[in-house]
């Protein structure tokens, strides 16, 4: 059984009505269906469709996460505010406390929100652009299941750990830099488990500090502690490995410290008992006005030029073009936009699973044609 295309009206309502179906409030249903997608439209599949089912169905289903979401505020000034999200739905989570700091920086020119007891947000890239769409600079990022082990170890300590950054532009697309501060992020070995293949040896290490390759086993013993991620550039300092180590702490302080959250083991997910726990995820978001500075549309074409000297400058032999953080996944848009999502095998399985478990009836997809 082939990938077959979703056209996106269908997979929209039918991933909107699903969450309905285990118990989300229509309107949070529709922010959950929206970032999940966003990944697809994106091309990144390792935190779209694929992620559905077992991330956030399966886990309301589980009752590790809450399906209708307590957005508390629990301290807030002018610029901040700590927010406690109570085990509820990160996208919706996400999407409340960026859109919060963004309307903090039109006020003041920067704003800044951070998030504790939170669940899994879906795409970092996601609320970075929710500023650039409104003429902002947006940084986020999230701390998450153990995976990265620090430099010179092995144990599975910090988690992929993302640090984001959005940039309005002057071109048709934003420039968005998204990317786990290791060489893997865990969904990727999800989707790498999915479809069969391996994962590239040097990307995750063993107790004994051999490379694993094994991506069904990399799951298995990122969970049990057999393994661990390498942050980016690798394990030790012969390729600065410890930057990788170092930005994923920063990312994991920024996500525990200001607002008294969960951090490293902490959230792992297990309680005393190997009983799965809610992970009580914390992320921070910000978000700065270029009008506090120098204006958007200076910033806009400065930024735009920066990005345009980039592709135009020397190619390496062989090679056709440069890129800048956002590019690829704006032509992955273009070549999607009118036709919809790709869903593999195993997410076809899922989605009909889903389907007649929550009597969705009105829905036929195309692999059941």
């Amino acid at each position: 059984m082939a990938k077959h295309i979703v056209d996106w009206e269908t997979i929209y309502a039918f991933v909107e009505d699903a969450f309905v179906g285990v118990g989300v409030p229509r309107e949070d249903a529709k922010i959950c269906a929206d970032v999940l997608l966003e990944s697809d439209k994106r091309g990144i599949e390792s935190h779209g469709c694929n992620r559905f089912k077992p991330i956030y169905i399966d886990r309301i289903n589980e009752g590790i996460q809450n399906p209708v979401t307590n957005f508390e505020v629990v301290k807030e000034t002018k610029t901040t505010a700590v927010i406690d999200g109570h085990d509820g739905m990160g996208q919706v989570i996400g999407y409340k406390a960026m859109q919060m700091a963004i309307d903090k920086a039109k006020e003041y020119g920067m704003g800044m929100t951070v998030v504790r007891n939170s669940c899994h947000y879906g795409i970092a890239g996601y609320y970075a652009t929710m500023a650039t769409q409104q003429g902002l600079i947006g940084i986020t990022g999230t701390n998450a299941r153990p995976s990265i082990a620090p430099t010179f170890g092995v144990e599975n300590m910090l988690g992929t750990n993302p640090l984001t950054v959005g940039f309005p532009t002057d071109e048709d697309f934003p420039f968005v830099l998204d990317c786990a501060t290791s060489i893997v992020q865990r969904g990727k070995i999800e989707y790498y488990d999915r479809i069969g293949k391996d994962t590239p040896a040097g990307q995750v290490v063993g107790r004994n500090g051999q490379a694993l390759t094994n991506s069904t086993e990399i799951l298995k013993q990122l969970n049990t502690g057999e393994a661990a991620l390498a942050p980016l550039g690798g394990i030790g300092e012969e390729m600065a490995g410890y930057k990788g180590y170092g930005y994923a702490t920063v990312v994991e302080v920024l996500s525990a410290a200001l607002q008294a959250g969960n951090y490293l083991k902490m959230l792992s997910g297990f309680g005393e008992n190997r009983e799965k726990v809610p992970y009580h995820l914390g992320h921070f978001f910000i978000a700065i006005d270029p009008e506090a500075f120098v204006g958007l549309d200076s910033f806009r074409k400065t930024t735009g030029d920066i990005l345009r000297d980039l592709r135009a400058s020397a190619k390496a032999p062989g090679e056709e073009r440069i890129y800048t953080a956002g590019e690829k996944e704006y032509l992955v848009w273009l070549q999607r936009k009118d036709s919809g999502v790709p869903i593999n095998e195993a997410v076809q399985a899922e989605f009909s699973k889903v389907r007649d478990a929550l009597g969705l009836t009105q829905y036929t997809f195309p692999w059941e044609k």
